[in-house]
């Protein structure tokens, strides 16, 4: 009986010196797993991804190729100077649109500012 428990604990010895080489490929053979399913996951995406398109509005009088900084616009029967982007200049039918090319010559003809387009004093 002896015998018997001196190879059990010489097998569990064994066992327990061996553990950490183990315990390493075991880590290495889940962490490889995981990174092709991942890698796999991620070429299915490629794959579905939608274009990209652009649209732009010209429904207020600018084209995508306009330098719009400073630029403002007023309707011709009005009194208020807006932003392109702003919803009051959006509201001007394209006929009745004026283009300044900054805030202050829109002053000197005597418009004054939105207050619906933030940023406008």
């Amino acid at each position: 009986m002896s015998a018997s428990i001196k190879e059990i604990v010489k097998k569990i010895k064994h066992f327990y010196t061996n553990l950490p080489d183990k315990l390493f490929m075991i880590i290495v053979l889940i962490l490889v797993g995981f990174s092709s399913f991942g890698l796999g996951r991620l070429s299915l995406l490629d794959q579905n991804k939608q274009h990209v398109s652009l649209t732009y509005n010209t429904d207020i009088g600018m084209m995508p190729n306009q330098d719009i900084e400073g630029a403002v616009v007023v309707s011709k029967r009005g009194t208020k100077y807006h932003y392109p982007w702003c919803s009051g200049a959006r509201r001007i039918s394209a006929s009745n649109k004026r283009w300044f090319s900054s805030i202050e010559s829109a002053k000197r003809a005597g418009y004054t500012p939105a207050n619906n387009c933030k940023g406008l004093k």
